[in-house]
């Protein structure tokens, strides 16, 4: 199951979003439409379909604790993750502490990353992705797993 692409969508006045109908069948056939959303390093929200979170959460249970940048990402990727489960009209709750910590306000973005989605706020999404853009293009040194990709 591979996620892609950018929706701009809307949170209603409880904080739920719809999620996109061209992922609903996929969530719904491969975790019953239960999701695990937690925070990111970044400021946005993370969510995984409930068996992806389960491979990440043994992995990152698995690291060394005595290690205080294992610690702070067990912390925040274990402490904030929620489950939550799409309803009969395909949103899915966001709670209020986790759109507290992503500055969500009405107006977000949701990115397919592969084999999870992020949920950015979109004025922090449109900050973010030009600041990315400058990056890219101002480096030539591409990390060693990338050196053979070719696009």
């Amino acid at each position: 199951m591979r996620f892609r692409g950018i929706n701009n969508l809307t949170l209603d006045a409880k904080g739920r979003m719809a999620m996109p109908s061209r992922y609903r069948d996929r969530l719904l056939e491969a975790c019953g439409g239960k999701l695990v959303i937690t925070v990111d390093r970044d400021h946005c929200l993370l969510v995984y379909p409930l068996p992806e979170w389960d491979i990440i959460e043994s992995k990152l249970t698995a690291l060394p604790s005595l290690n205080e940048q294992t610690r702070v990402l067990q912390r925040l990727l274990i402490g904030y993750a929620t489950e939550c489960e799409l309803d009969s009209q395909g949103r899915i709750l966001l709670p209020g502490m986790l759109r507290e910590f992503a500055a969500l306000d009405k107006k977000i973005v949701l990115i397919g990353q592969g084999k999870k989605f992020e949920i950015w706020d979109e004025a922090s999404w449109n900050e973010n992705q030009q600041q990315w853009l400058d990056t890219v293009q101002g480096s030539d040194e591409l990390p060693a797993a990338l050196e053979d990709l070719s696009l």
